[in-house]
């Protein structure tokens, strides 16, 4: 099930286990197997990537960070499957991307010798992308009255929808807000007027999609086995310009 109207569904370049995410979740249509279960996988699997990134074995890890990424986007497929949206699971996985995502530039800072500045630099921007992903995303989604377990503006804890716990939805907020409100915050400042602007074409949110965290995970992996770890987090760092590139051509061209 997709998160978009067919007639506005666009190329995800972050989204290429999507086939695979399906497979997984229409196996466990019939099981016990929650999407938390299914978050709990990835989180495994992102430790195992770093595990096999310390011990040099960059194949294994490049395994782990794709299948992090399959099984990232198979918690959202088995919620939609078995009609148990939750936001008690939406932040659940964000909670955990961010986190991952601090331990795996952290990991590749400590292989690389590279200055922490660097690293801390890199992962803030790597968040920043996925942020304006995220933020373009969920707008065309809201738009075209599709998924709508992810919020625009999440400046409250929402109403827990049913088969989850309020206790448990605020928590997670409240982590997820102390998380992430920089990086929201900052993406709003930089273009507030897209909320009101018309769908975006299919186009841009293809190029857009290299921001998303699938995306993201695909580069460290080739970079990975190609023998390149130590221009990962220089490249990440550089590639960060784009996001002024899209925001000036979302500003200047597609209002």
């Amino acid at each position: 099930m997709s998160k978009l109207p067919q007639s506005f569904q666009f190329l995800d370049l972050s989204d290429y286990g999507r086939s695979i995410a399906r497979l997984i979740a229409n196996g466990l249509k019939n099981t016990r197997f929650t999407p938390i279960h299914v978050t709990i996988g990835f989180i495994i699997s992102g430790i195992l990537a770093i595990f096999c990134m310390f011990n040099g074995n960059y194949w294994a890890a490049a395994f782990f960070l794709i299948f992090k990424s399959i099984l990232d986007a198979a918690d959202g497929e088995l919620a939609r499957i078995k009609k148990t949206p939750s936001y008690t699971g939406r932040y659940f996985d964000s909670i955990a991307d961010i986190i991952l995502n601090f331990l795996f530039l952290t990991a590749i800072w400590y292989i690389t010798e590279e200055h922490i500045g660097f690293a801390l630099l890199a992962f803030m921007l790597i968040q920043l992308q996925g942020t304006m992903y995220n933020y373009y995303y969920v707008i065309l989604r809201n738009q075209q009255n599709g998924d709508k377990t992810s919020r625009v503006m999440e400046d409250h804890a929402p109403t827990a929808l049913p088969g989850e716990k309020q206790k448990h939805v605020d928590l997670l907020y409240r982590i997820y807000n102390t998380l992430y409100i920089v990086f929201d915050k900052t993406i709003y400042w930089l273009d507030k007027k897209a909320l009101d602007n018309k769908p975006l074409p299919k186009w841009f949110m293809t190029a857009l999609s290299t921001f998303g965290l699938g995306f993201q995970l695909l580069i460290i992996s080739v970079m990975l086995v190609s023998g390149w770890i130590d221009f990962i987090i220089p490249f990440f760092i550089g590639y960060s310009f784009m996001i002024l590139v899209f925001v000036g051509i979302r500003r200047g061209f597609l209002n």
